[in-house]
């Protein structure tokens, strides 16, 4: 583990490589799972604001969920409010290409320049989950290994990306530049670690 910014941080951002390949899994981690992603406590009010923006970009299965049982869910298993599911699993803004890929709804109005919220940034920053107790401040990320992104570690060792490379953006975001550049530091700092133990 790193400690960067007072936020722990998993070698395994350092040593797993990533890098997603939808033609490949299809997007199966919209769909699979048994909780939805998790939401942060501004996220949930950028939710409402944005929803009439984003409604266009949903099919009418998940509207009429969305409209029945709320923009957001709480999972006590979770132990945090998260997007709703649909019986199946499958994300309430999820939507598909005509490709059969899934697609985020959020991310499509936002692509449209129809929001200026890109997406849960617990989607964005994926396949790094966060640890979080707002009680003492504690937080660490983690690499979070899930046998449908196979292709994606596949992939992302032909490129040899290591996982944080890959969420670059995410984290910018998340956490900012500064963040980030200490990030590339530290990855520095663990690559000569390993290249003198071997």
């Amino acid at each position: 583990m790193f400690l960067i910014q007072e936020i722990l941080v998993s070698d395994q951002l350092f040593s797993e490589k990533f890098m997603c390949n939808l033609n490949a899994c299809k997007g199966a981690c919209c769909w699979e799972g048994d909780m939805g992603a998790p939401l942060n406590r501004e996220e949930l009010t950028i939710l409402e604001d944005s929803y009439p923006a984003l409604k266009p970009y949903l099919p009418p299965a998940s509207i009429a969920r969305i409209e029945a049982e709320g923009l957001y869910t709480y999972y006590p298993d979770m132990g945090a409010t998260g997007t709703p599911l649909h019986p199946d699993g499958a994300c309430v803004y999820l939507t598909y290409e005509p490709s059969g890929i899934a697609v985020c709804g959020i991310e499509k109005a936002h692509t449209d320049g129809k929001v200026d919220w890109k997406k849960p940034i617990s989607c964005h920053l994926y396949p790094i989950r966060v640890a979080k107790n707002e009680t003492t401040g504690f937080e660490a990320l983690n690499y979070d290994e899930w046998e449908i992104c196979a292709p994606a570690c596949t992939a992302g060792r032909a490129m040899n990306l290591p996982v944080f490379r890959f969420a670059e953006g995410a984290l910018v975001r998340a956490y900012g530049q500064d963040f980030y550049d200490e990030l590339e530091a530290a990855y520095t700092a663990f690559s000569d670690a390993a290249q003198s133990d071997t």
